[in-house]
């Protein structure tokens, strides 16, 4: 018996997040990208190098460009790091995967194979070919689909990652579906952003941030709730709040500043806002 898939986009809210990232050509994502082949949808961590910003001012835009990506891709390091142990035969799930940079360096780390998904089909299309440019796309594959509702196996995935993904989505039924995908004792992390919760609502300058990406942050305290609910229990819990902070400062200075920088800035350093990691074990 066959039947037929749900549909990817369930909602008008789906379908607007999906227009988005489907005509985005954002210059902070796909230069930095350029640097070495590896597209971010995610920030940076850690200090950054002053001496990028000194030096002769034709090649301080390549210079400060070079050292925001560096600071992305040790984000996403800092991730795969807390997957725990990941052998070849295992597979991993990259939920809200972007153009897909993540994956190819967990492929790269761990040797095993990688899905990617997103409701962008314009995302899945870049990443799909940046996988065949790698020579890896037999072991790096995206997909159009759902986070929610993949239609992947069950219990068939050792470690699951959202990477800054998860403000577009409701956090109960996302990690229902990350817990039916995980194997017992398989490993979830999530990098995001979240207001704090004890200081009241969002904050202003969340709010800007919301209204910027079209997205709906979540408190602090949700995301606890809904792994609790989820047979998802927290191993490790990082705050990672005044490690990005040199990024977006960097980045202000940039010529890619969106604007976005500001409020950035601002909830980060008033306490509204968080920068977060959870690695959660399934039980």
């Amino acid at each position: 018996m066959t039947t037929t898939p749900a549909p990817v986009l369930r909602t008008a809210y789906q379908k607007s997040v999906a227009d988005y990232w489907n005509a985005e050509k954002d210059p902070v994502n796909l230069r930095l990208g350029d640097v070495d082949g590896l597209y971010h949808h995610h920030y940076g961590i850690g200090d950054y190098d002053p001496s990028v910003l000194d030096g002769p001012e034709d090649t301080r835009d390549e210079r400060v460009i070079a050292e925001l990506h560096r600071l992305e891709s040790a984000q996403a390091d800092v991730l795969l790091d807390h997957l725990g142990p990941v052998a070849p035969g295992h597979r991993l799930l990259d939920a809200g995967c972007g153009r897909g940079g993540t994956s190819i360096m967990a492929n790269a780390r761990f040797g095993c194979q990688v899905d990617g998904v997103s409701i962008s089909e314009a995302q899945v299309d870049f990443a799909d070919a940046e996988a065949r440019r790698r020579s890896v796309d037999d072991k790096v594959r995206y997909h159009f689909r759902n986070m929610l509702d993949t239609g992947l196996p069950t219990g068939a995935f050792q470690g699951i990652w959202n990477n800054e993904s998860t403000m577009y989505v409701d956090l109960f039924d996302l990690f229902a579906e990350h817990a039916r995908q995980l194997a017992f004792g398989g490993r979830y992390v999530v990098i995001t952003g979240c207001y704090n919760d004890v200081t009241g609502g969002r904050s202003k300058a969340v709010s800007r941030i919301d209204e910027h990406y079209t997205c709906n942050i979540h408190p602090r305290s949700a995301y606890f709730k809904a792994m609790a609910a989820h047979g998802l229990v927290p191993m490790n819990v990082v705050d990672l709040t005044d490690a990005t902070i040199p990024y977006w400062e960097l980045r202000a200075k940039s010529s890619l500043a969106t604007g976005v920088e500001e409020p950035f800035l601002t909830a980060y350093k008033e306490g509204s806002f968080h920068y977060l990691l959870i690695a959660a074990d399934r039980v």
